[in-house]
């Protein structure tokens, strides 16, 4: 199998017949394409933050405020990215985050990114809120590796069918969403008055279920969709939830548990002793507290304080192999990368996610060995400075 970094060496090698990339190399440019080639309603929902959306700008500039220090004459002809986590072989510590909704970029959605994420042997992370049911995009997916995230509903028979099916569909760890039992305040969504969900968009593995439909008196059609929506509505989030409840996790998911939302070292310290395997440190993108801490400012804490216990991910502002790299010296096992390949997925669907996880691998694996590194696991804060 070819390193990550050979996709530099195609490039150059395809541009020697005039082929250009089909999308920039840059990620960080995908976003004012995106903006061009999709609706407001579309580009809103993904691109917006919550309130003034402060907490998105701190995730970016976080990062700036950490420098990579290069070392020299360290040997590093040979590069390994490989890393295990919670049970899952990855070629390198990326995983697509979850995003739901994903056929508003593109209509094959979820199904372009499984397939795309197969093909490069990354692990994707299935939102609940998928445009395809979970049992679909598995099928997309085929042998790669997956994970299901949970936004836990109020209904627990609901909750424990849900976890059923992921089971039963091959997703083999599974992320609980923390930080969105109900829906933050976001301007650009609300100015053009557009919630997906209430379009019949992002539901699909709720429609899907027998549990929601037994509810709503049978398979959603035109004549119950008014109610299936409403029904929805009422459950999609439990306010009421406390750490207490884990415990019905653990007892209806027998694979790893990673709790995603985390940025007190007090609540990381909480998942340990609720017997959880891991935790994501992530902000939701911005999307959820306007005004708060930045993912990035809150890693080192949160790995300090559970030192090798569980696994400890990063999510919420990476852009780049940079970015990745500067997470993982930071304490991150891997990271989570979300809105360039959202971008990639209505740019070009499945090969334009294939595109950017294939960059982001490339730029890190060669960020890491121009800093004289050959695994992530020799990222650790000795790397960095900051400025």
């Amino acid at each position: 199998m070819s390193a990550p970094a050979d996709f530099q060496n195609e490039i150059y090698l395809n541009g020697l017949g005039d082929t250009l990339p089909g999308l920039p190399t840059d990620l960080t440019r995908l976003e004012a394409l995106a903006e061009g080639r999709l609706s407001a309603q579309a580009f809103g929902y993904v691109a917006g933050a919550a309130g003034s959306e402060a907490t998105a700008r701190a995730n970016r500039e976080a990062f700036d405020r950490w420098r990579i220090v290069p070392r020299m004459l360290r040997d590093v002809a040979e590069r390994d990215l490989s890393v295990e986590v919670l049970g899952t072989p990855m070629p390198a510590p990326v995983l697509l985050a979850p995003i739901g909704v994903q056929s508003i970029l593109h209509p094959d959605g979820e199904l372009a990114t499984a397939r795309a994420a197969a093909g490069t042997g990354l692990p994707v992370i299935l939102s609940t809120a998928s445009s395809y049911a979970m049992e679909e995009v598995a099928a997309a997916g085929g042998d790669g590796p997956r994970w299901y995230q949970l936004y836990w509903p109020k209904d627990r028979d609901l909750a424990v069918s849900l976890l059923d099916r992921a089971r039963a569909a091959g997703y083999t760890a599974l992320v609980v969403t923390l930080d969105t039992f109900t829906l933050a305040w976001r301007p650009r969504d609300l100015d053009q008055a557009y919630l997906p969900f209430l379009r019949g968009i992002g539901v699909a593995n709720y429609f899907s279920d027998p549990v929601f439909q037994k509810a709503v008196g049978g398979p959603v059609t035109d004549e119950n969709r008014s109610a299936a929506l409403l029904h929805w509505a009422a459950n999609f989030g439990d306010p009421s939830l406390t750490w207490a409840d884990l415990a019905f996790l653990r007892e209806h998911w027998d694979g790893p548990i990673a709790l995603k939302g985390i940025q007190h070292p007090d609540d990381a310290r909480r998942a340990v002793d609720a017997g959880m395997d891991g935790v994501i440190v992530s902000n939701h993108g911005g999307r959820q507290v306007d005004g708060a801490v930045a993912s990035l400012d809150a890693l080192p804490a949160v790995a300090d304080a559970v030192g090798n216990r569980i696994a400890v991910l990063f999510d919420s502002g990476v852009r780049t192999g940079a970015d990745a790299a500067k997470a993982l010296a930071l304490g991150a096992r891997a990271v989570l990368v979300g809105r360039p390949y959202a971008y990639g997925l209505a740019l070009g669907g499945e090969a334009g996610v294939r595109h950017v996880l294939r960059c982001l691998q490339a730029e890190l694996e060669l960020t890491m060995a121009l800093a004289g590194l050959t695994r992530p696991a020799e990222l650790d804060l000795d790397c960095l400075v900051r400025s």
